[in-house]
């Protein structure tokens, strides 16, 4: 009987191990598989926003995030008063309902969670932070990555997006067992429409919160549609092309649905660099010349996403070779 020889063995590994990244890769970001209370909100359906995770302190909610790698989410840095008690924390993924949330559910272990540096407190800029977990988690129907813009990326004003959380349904409520995911639909408003609302109706004794430069405004100027407390951390979402891209993280705002009152968001693409720094590897999305036409599924080209098979059909060759001459 011939026997294997050691080289064989190793290329046989080395194509397994393309295989295996290949596999992972060239899942699509933004684009669930399963489709066939916010305020004003309603009940998502399960695996529609399979990015969508609940940040969990001692076991119950206070934040949302996006899966947006098989180990990183992006989350909101007010979210984390303390950055360095990671063994408070857990992530859990793949879930419509936090209630019994059913065989899909995953927990994830807090590595490390990371909060913007240039964050200085509730409302202000770089209100962003991302977590890692202690170990990858595989990606299914129920849990799929969200696609993260890069700078040539324009959400235009008007542009329907879609916001979704565990919050409150109200300033006053909880969200009712069994704690279903919501959704609601927002338009992106234009700063300076933003800044004219918040300017309406304030204290007199108050300055008037300003959007900054990295903010983006979604909602309506007559209030009863918004994100709410427990919703903070949780991506705004817009739909490009045929796949989803996060514009913002859910932030801040004045109470709940109020009027003359949008929901705040920290924009996305505005923290580009931060994010490339703590998350190298990330593939962002980049607009194509149409502005808003991309690969249908929000994959990279094709010459970065094939190079890997290429090398293993190259590997499996080699590894023919050698059995045929044993």
């Amino acid at each position: 009987m011939r026997q294997v020889p050691a080289v064989a063995l190793l290329l046989l590994l080395l194509l397994l191990r393309f295989g295996t990244q290949e596999a992972e890769a060239l899942i699509a970001c933004g684009s669930p598989r399963m489709l066939n209370r916010m305020v004003g909100g309603q009940d998502a359906l399960e695996g529609e926003w399979p990015w969508q995770v609940s940040i969990q302190r001692n076991g119950s909610h206070f934040c949302g995030g996006s899966l947006i790698t098989e180990r990183w989410v992006l989350t909101a840095a007010h979210c984390f008063s303390n950055t360095s008690e990671t063994s408070l924390y857990q992530v859990l993924l793949g879930v419509r309902q936090l209630v019994k949330p059913g065989p899909h559910a995953m927990y994830a272990r807090v590595k490390r969670v990371k909060s913007n540096p240039l964050y200085q407190g509730m409302a202000s800029s770089a209100d962003v932070a991302l977590v890692e977990l202690e170990a990858p988690v595989t990606f299914n129907n129920y849990i799929l990555p969200v696609c993260v813009p890069d700078p040539s990326v324009v959400f235009e004003t008007g542009m329907n997006c879609w916001v979704a959380g565990w919050g409150s349904p109200s300033e006053q409520d909880h969200l009712p067992n069994p704690r279903i995911l919501q959704k609601l639909a927002v338009p992106i408003i234009d700063t300076p429409k933003c800044n004219l609302l918040y300017s309406k109706d304030s204290e007199s004794s108050f300055q008037p919160k300003t959007i900054k430069d990295d903010m983006l405004c979604a909602g309506f100027a007559e209030g009863k549609k918004d994100a709410c407390k427990g919703d903070s951390g949780g991506p705004l979402v817009c739909l490009v092309g045929q796949s989803w891209l996060q514009a913002g993280v859910i932030s801040w705002g004045e109470g709940c649905a109020r009027q003359n009152r949008p929901g705040v968001y920290i924009r996305v693409t505005s923290h580009h660099n931060w994010i490339h720094r703590i998350i190298p590897e990330l593939q962002f999305q980049r607009a194509s010349s149409g502005g808003q036409k991309r690969d249908p599924r929000g994959q990279q080209p094709l010459s970065r996403n094939f190079a890997p098979f290429l090398a293993a059909h190259a590997i499996l060759l080699v590894l023919m070779a050698l059995l045929t001459f044993l």
